[in-house]
C-alpha cells in the first residue's frame, strides 16, 4: 500500500518513505517538535530534507527512529527489530522488551515448535533457521526486510556452550560452537549491515559473555568463542559508524536461564542472581542513548549474586 497525498493512513499499512507535506513539516521543524506528529494526511518522497517517515495508525505519522535528525533520542516504537535465539532466555526477555516498546519484532531459532510458541506467547513474528547456516541466515534477513521494508535492530544473541576439560575435547565440540557463536553472528551481522549501509543507519547489538572477558576451566569453546566475537565486533563497529551504524557489545554475568543445563553445568538457583530482564532492561537503556553517542561495550552483573 502507498500514502498518497490526502490519504489517511490505514493501521496496518505499509508505507515506505513517507514524509509530511513540506509547509507542516517546516512548521513542526521551526516549533521544534518531535515523536508524534497528529496529521491527517501524508505524501510519499522526500520532501524539505525530511526522509523516511513511517506511517503507523490512522492519522498518526511518526517519525522513523533510525534517521532521526542527530540530537534526538532513539524512539523504540515501529522500529523493526530481528533477534536470533529469541525463543528463551536472554533472547525472549530482549524480545520481550522490544515487544513492550513498541517495536516490530521478529524471533529466529532452529526449533520450529519451539519458536512458534515462544512467539505466539509474545505477540511477535517467527522464521525458523540456523544462524550457521548461510543460506538460513541470509533467507532470515531478506525476508524481513521484504516483509517491512526496512530492519533497524538486530541483535545476535543465538548462542551455545560445551563444557569440558581441553584432554576431553574433540574438534567437533570446538566447531560446532564456532559455527552458533562466531560463524551464525558473522552471517546475521554481515546480512544486516549490507541493509544498514545502504539504508544509512542501524543497530548491531552481539550479545557476548563475561566469559568473553575471562576465561576460565571447561570453557575452551564456549569462552574463546565469546572473545572471537568481541574481536569482530570492535572491527565491525569501526567499520560501520561512518555509516551511522552503531554497534554494542553486551558481556551478560550469569543470568538464570536454561544455558547452563545445556553445557553440562549445574547452575544454583537465587533470586539474587541476574534474569533475562535484567539484561534486557540495560539493552533498552543503550539504545534509547542520544544518536549521536552510543555504548560500545557493557557488562551486567549481579548486584550481590552470594
Amino acid at each position: 500500500m502507498e500514502c498518497n497525498f490526502g490519504q489517511t493512513p490505514q493501521i496496518g499499512g505499509k508505507f515506505e518513505h513517507v514524509v509530511p507535506p513540506p509547509n507542516l513539516f517546516t512548521l513542526y521543524q521551526a516549533a521544534g517538535v518531535r515523536g508524534r506528529y497528529p496529521l491527517d494526511v501524508c505524501v510519499k518522497g522526500d520532501a524539505g530534507g525530511a526522509r523516511d517517515w513511517t506511517a503507523l495508525g490512522a492519522g498518526t505519522i511518526v517519525r522513523n527512529p533510525q534517521t532521526a535528525a542527530l540530537g534526538e533520542t532513539m524512539e523504540l516504537k515501529g522500529a523493526v527489530a530481528l533477534v536470533t535465539g529469541g525463543s528463551e532466555g536472554i533472547g525472549r526477555g530482549i524480545a520481550e522488551a522490544l515487544k513492550a516498546e513498541g517495536s516490530v519484532v521478529t524471533i529466529t531459532g532452529r526449533r520450529e515448535n519451539v519458536l512458534r510458541h515462544a512467539a505466539e506467547q509474545i505477540g511477535v513474528e517467527f522464521i525458523a533457521g540456523d544462524v550457521g547456516s548461510e543460506p538460513d541466515a541470509v533467507r532470515t534477513v531478506a525476508a524481513v526486510i521484504e516483509k517491512h521494508g526496512r530492519l533497524d535492530i538486530l541483535v545476535n544473541n543465538a548462542g551455545y556452550g560445551v563444557s569440558k576439560p581441553l584432554i576431553e575435547m574433540e574438534l567437533e565440540d570446538l566447531t560446532g560452537v564456532y559455527r552458533t557463536n562466531v560463524f551464525g553472528a558473522f552471517l546475521m551481522a554481515r546480512e544486516a549491515a549490507r541493509h544498514f549501509v545502504k539504508q544509512g543507519s542501524g543497530e548491531l547489538i552481539n550479545i557476548s559473555s563475561t566469559s568473553g572477558l575471562k576465561g576460565g576451566r571447561g570453557s575452551t569453546a564456549y569462552s574463546s568463542s565469546k572473545f572471537a566475537l568481541r574481536g569482530m565486533t570492535e572491527c565491525w563497529r569501526d567499520e560501520l559508524r561512518r555509516h551511522n551504524v552503531r554497534v554494542m557489545l553486551v558481556n551478560p554475568s550469569e543470568v538464570i536461564t536454561g544455558f547452563a543445563s545445556k553445557v553440562g553445568r549445574e547452575q544454583a538457583i537465587s533470586e539474587k542472581k541476574l534474569r533475562p530482564e535484567e539484561i534486557a532492561v540495560a539493552i533498552i537503556g543503550a539504545l534509547k542513548v542520544d544518536n549521536r553517542g552510543f555504548i560500545p561495550e557493557f557488562s551486567v552483573f549481579a548486584t550481590n549474586p552470594f
